[in-house]
């Protein structure tokens, strides 16, 4: 069963916050997954995807136009912080982060408790 994520046709996220990171998340550094060629240096042990530390942030690595279909060209290599943002409706709960981005951008809010009790997995017994 596929769970519900309103991200693929939203992004506003990614449009309005700083996305800050340590450093070694960088694929410069051992281990690391970020590539460093779509970040800048922030402060001496925080770096931030390109695009995001500015008045009106848009990370460098989404693609498309956000309220429509978009996706991250990194997703796999993204940084905790992305990995680490609970998108509305996940886990069953609401993000208030999520919603204020979305309404910065002109989008709908999403409904509390987006999951539903048609979206949770019936266990057969």
């Amino acid at each position: 069963m596929s769970e519900f994520s309103p991200c693929l046709d939203c992004g506003a996220c990614c449009s309005t916050f700083r996305v800050s990171f340590y450093w070694g998340e960088a694929d410069s550094a051992p281990g690391g997954l970020v590539p460093e060629r779509l970040t800048e240096k922030v402060t001496p042990h925080l770096s931030c995807m390109q695009g995001t530390n500015q008045p009106s942030p848009r990370c460098v690595a989404l693609m498309g136009d956000v309220g429509d279909a978009v996706r991250c060209s990194i997703y796999e290599k993204r940084s905790s912080t992305c990995r680490e943002f609970p998108f509305h409706g996940e886990n069953g709960q609401d993000s208030p982060d999520c919603q204020r981005a979305r309404a910065l951008h002109g989008l709908p809010p999403l409904p509390s408790n987006p999951r539903g009790p048609g979206l949770i997995p019936i266990v057969a017994a």
